[in-house]
Formats: C-alpha cells, sequence, structure tokens
C-alpha cells in the first residue's frame, strides 16, 4: 500500500480508507465479523479508520475500538460529530457545549485518549463557526485531538472557516470529507480545487455512488430511505454506459470506480465502506488498478468533469434548499410592474 501526506499535516494515510458505518445494527450486526474486517484491512496496508458517533448510534465506535486494541499507535483514526445522538436538542449540532461531550463519549467508545482526525458531520447554520472553531482548538491544545476537519460542507462554508481561523487565532480545518464518484463530480468546480488552494486532505465517501456503481442493489429495508437514488433513470443510463468502459479496460465497475475516486490530485483517500468480508476482499483486489487517460476521457464523456447526475440521497442540502421561504419572494414583492 503506497501512502500520501493529508493535506499539509504531515500525517502519512493510505489511499483506501477503511469506513466503518455499516459496522453494527445499520450494516453487521455480526460485531465479531465486524473485528475481523478491520484486521484484515490493517494487514492489507490501510492504515486510516474513518467512523462517526452516529453510526449504529456508537455501536460502530465500540467495535472500531475493540479491533485496534493493541494496533492503535498505527492507525490515523477519524471520527465525526454533529448528527442527533438522543432526543435531547442539545445532542446534536456543532456548538461548543455539545463537541465537547460528544469528543468525550467517542473517546470512551473508540477506547483511546485521541483522535488523530475529528470532523463535524455536516455544517450547523445555527452556530457561529467561531463557536465551533473555539471549541475545537481547546481540544487539539488539551491533546484529545490532533487535527479537525469538516464533511459535506459548501466551498464558500469552508472558506469562511479558513478565514475565521486566521483573524482569530484558532486552528483551522485541515481537512474536508465530500461525495465523490463518477456520479456525483460536482465537488469538482469549487470544492476540491478549493481544498488545493488551502492545502486540506480531502477524504472522500461514497465512490461506488451509494452502491450504484456496484451493479448490486442493497437489501437491507432499514437503508431503504437512503438510498431513493438507487431508482433514479439519470443514474442508471449513466450506470449502463459505465459497464462496456469498464470490460473494455478488463475491470470490474467498483475497481474502475474507486481508481477513478483516488486520481483526482485533490483526493488524498478514498473511504470503503464494506459490510463483509467479501465487499473488503472486492475493494482490496482492485487497489493497483490505475486508470489511462484513454479510460478517464471515456468516464469524461458519459458524466462531464464537474457534473452530478441526479441527487445522492445523503448529501447535504443547505437552507436556502430545504426553506422554500429562502427562496420565495412575499407575495406581494414578486410582480415585475
Amino acid at each position: 500500500m503506497l501512502y500520501r501526506t493529508l493535506g499539509r499535516t504531515g500525517i502519512k494515510v493510505s489511499p483506501y480508507a477503511l469506513g466503518a458505518m455499516m459496522f453494527g445494527a445499520v450494516g453487521n450486526d455480526d460485531r465479531d465479523e465486524s473485528v475481523r474486517i478491520v484486521h484484515k484491512a490493517l494487514d492489507a496496508g490501510i492504515n486510516f479508520v474513518d467512523t462517526a458517533d452516529m453510526y449504529s448510534h456508537g455501536e460502530s465506535e465500540e467495535i472500531v475500538g475493540e479491533a485496534l486494541k493493541g494496533r492503535r499507535q498505527h492507525v490515523v483514526l477519524a471520527t465525526k460529530s454533529h448528527l442527533p445522538m438522543g432526543d435531547d436538542p442539545n445532542q446534536r449540532g456543532n456548538s461548543r457545549r455539545w463537541i465537547m461531550t460528544a469528543v468525550e463519549d467517542s473517546l470512551r467508545r473508540l477506547r483511546t485518549d485521541y483522535i488523530d482526525l475529528f470532523q463535524m458531520h455536516r455544517p450547523d447554520p445555527e452556530t457561529d463557526v467561531e463557536e465551533t472553531l473555539s471549541a475545537l482548538t481547546d481540544l487539539i491544545r488539551s491533546g484529545k485531538v490532533r487535527a479537525i476537519g469538516t464533511s459535506t460542507m459548501p466551498a464558500s462554508e469552508i472558506v469562511e472557516a479558513q478565514w475565521v481561523a486566521e483573524r482569530r487565532g484558532l486552528e483551522r480545518f485541515r481537512t474536508e470529507q465530500p461525495p465523490y464518484s463518477i456520479l456525483n463530480r460536482g465537488i469538482e468546480r469549487e470544492v476540491l480545487p478549493m481544498v488545493q488552494k488551502y492545502g486540506m486532505g480531502a477524504l472522500v465517501w461514497s465512490p461506488l455512488a451509494g452502491g450504484q456503481l456496484t451493479g448490486r442493489a442493497p437489501s437491507d429495508l432499514r437503508r431503504t430511505a437512503m438510498f431513493r437514488h438507487m431508482s433514479d433513470q439519470r443514474r442508471l443510463d449513466a450506470v449502463e454506459q459505465l459497464v462496456p468502459v469498464a470490460d473494455a479496460a478488463g475491470l470490474k465497475l467498483t475497481h474502475l470506480a474507486m481508481a477513478f475516486a483516488i486520481a483526482h490530485p485533490a483526493v488524498t483517500s478514498a473511504i470503503i465502506g464494506p459490510r463483509t468480508m467479501e465487499h473488503l476482499d472486492d475493494a482490496l483486489a482492485g487497489a493497483d488498478v490505475v486508470l489511462g487517460d484513454d479510460v478517464l476521457d471515456q468516464i469524461d464523456k458519459i458524466v462531464p468533469p464537474g457534473t452530478d447526475v441526479g441527487r445522492l440521497d445523503m448529501d447535504y442540502n443547505t437552507p436556502a434548499i430545504l426553506d422554500a421561504g429562502l427562496r420565495r419572494r412575499n407575495l406581494g414583492d414578486r410582480p415585475a410592474a
């Protein structure tokens, strides 16, 4: 396994990161198998593990913590907070009050005394970014967190956070974790160039487009709401065009998709999220695949650079998208004459 530098942190990570979202009740409820998956990934040279507090409501972190016993010092461990962890309205978000609690809870579940990369799982329009950065800065200075990052944050908000950090003398976000795949290339317009401009690392999620680039539909009904995009005809048409490209190159579609994701110069690592050992074996089998310019050119013709085919259901929607009142004038103000 080759290693890349995570932004300008100096931390070396593998181009494949092991995502733990499928460990626990939401995905694989066989904890022993999940532990074996972590061990096999580490044995294969993957040294980057990404989880979050809300994955199976903390169970994923517990499984990762168990799996890393005796191997913690050789692993770059990343986790996230923001999404609800209870009914209390303060058990979520990016406030100082919740961040401090969330980090302590994650440290306990992960059985470690520090987190290499702590990420804000989503933006929080209700919290001043200075409040968030101030809390994260204190965690870094206390030694509980080594570096901080964002996930699925619009480029404009990341730029604002960089300037706030500089003006206030706070630690700055060192990484961004956006969705990126052959079907979701929108971040090539602003997010990835911005990541390069500010020397950040990019840890991309869903390189298999939520399962569409595996050729398999999700069978777990508990996850159906997260995968409505699987029936988007535009995406299905694009996949049908990609299959012969992979076949002509002598590649599995999954291997084509992963090689595409890590070929972009701004991408540090792509997250693989195996639910079973078979899924991990398939991902590892394609680790040495390199796409030539001719194959990348064919992909560009099917899904042009900087474009998304439909939407990935787990993507982030800003308040301006979710709240119609923010994009519609009052009735009396709408006439042009």
